[in-house]
């Protein structure tokens, strides 16, 4: 059975197997823990994260997507089509945008390119002076005419690029993300350096992200990035600037795949035992602010695909309510997902933070 297959038949557990996600992690917005576990809250001193101040505005524009890979935290598909950001969404985001230091826009899906105010949204951010950030799966360059031009249009806005490729291997990257997805994504990065992503001293850059395939966490990001370069190179032509390891989170699809396994335990004791408490300081959570399809506020994008929401009043967990000094003086919420972020080296949407 192939990974889409695979997938499907995930899926269609997913409502059995929310039960026990429920329990184990969050219910009706309380928090919850498993027993077995500590509680991520107490591993911090006083018990609580503070922000620092607000850099980075990832926008999650929808959850449309012309893949369904095994692992995706946000359950995003080609049959997602309703749970798409609105203009009038977009437009409040690009008015905190403007009323704000903000410097970052790091947008993401889905496949963010399918939303139809995706590329206006890109050109108002820069017009802005907003650096733009893109979580492309690579293959939506190849899969249809109507967005063949993407690179060059990632180019000339000057859009860093963040891609998964799970393995420098067609089989690895297949077996987690479809049949042809590898070879796709080849010919998508090539398109990207040929428009100068990569190149020496080029301002384009092109960073590749890289998760485990299994119920481990990642090993070492700087000898990963090494091998992904060396290979990449020598059997493609391929070139790309960083590589970021990240730690698969207990949610969403891979949750399912923990709990269909009989991993779960062994993966969040994994995730307790390597706990770094100097991977908190870097944590993402801290600089970034997640804004959900429908305009609703996060702490990051984990929190969102759990619909935990940023601590505020009601009105001020929706983008139109939008009050920077009052998320500056805010406690991030925390969940027992947290420790797969503070395993290890740390773990964020830029990889490893310490």
């Amino acid at each position: 059975m192939g990974v889409h297959q695979r997938s499907k038949s995930l899926a269609s557990r997913h409502s059995a197997l929310s039960d026990t996600f429920f329990q184990l992690n969050v219910l009706n917005g309380a928090e919850q823990h498993d027993d077995r576990f500590p509680v991520f809250a107490d591993k911090l001193p006083e018990g609580r994260l503070l922000p620092t101040r607000v850099d980075i505005f990832q926008v999650n524009v929808g959850k449309l997507c012309n893949q369904t890979c095994a692992h995706c935290h946000v359950d995003a598909g080609p049959d997602r089509k309703a749970e798409n950001m609105s203009r009038e969404t977009f437009e409040q985001c690009l008015e905190v945008l403007a009323a704000t230091d903000i410097h970052t826009v790091d947008i993401t899906g889905g496949a963010p390119e399918m939303n139809p105010h995706f590329r206006w949204f890109v050109e108002e951010c820069r017009r802005l002076g907003k650096h733009v950030m893109n979580r492309c799966n690579l293959t939506i360059i190849v899969a249809n005419p109507k967005y063949h031009d993407l690179p060059a249009f990632f180019a000339k806005n000057n859009v860093e690029i963040v891609s998964s490729l799970p393995h420098y291997s067609a089989l690895r990257t297949d077996s987690q993300r479809g049949d042809g997805v590898f070879d796709d994504s080849i010919k998508a990065l090539r398109l990207l350096n040929e428009v100068g992503y990569a190149q020496e001293n080029s301002p384009l850059k092109l960073n590749l992200v890289y998760n485990p395939s299994g119920a481990f966490l990642p090993g070492n990001q700087e000898a990963l990035e090494a091998e992904f370069k060396r290979q990449l190179l020598r059997k493609h032509g391929v070139l790309f600037n960083n590589l970021y390891a990240i730690t698969n989170m207990p949610i969403s699809r891979f949750l399912d795949y923990l709990l269909e396994s009989d991993n779960y335990h062994d993966y969040m004791q994994s995730l307790v035992d390597a706990f770094n408490p100097a991977a908190v300081q870097g944590l993402m959570c801290r600089n970034t602010l997640s804004v959900s399809w429908d305009g609703y506020l996060y702490d990051c994008d984990f929190n969102q695909m759990l619909d935990l929401k940023i601590e505020a009043p009601r009105e001020q967990q929706h983008i139109s309510g939008f009050n920077q000094l009052a998320f500056q003086q805010r406690q991030i919420v925390l969940n027992q997902h947290c420790y797969g972020c503070t395993a290890g080296a740390g773990s964020s949407c830029g990889g490893q933070v310490s």
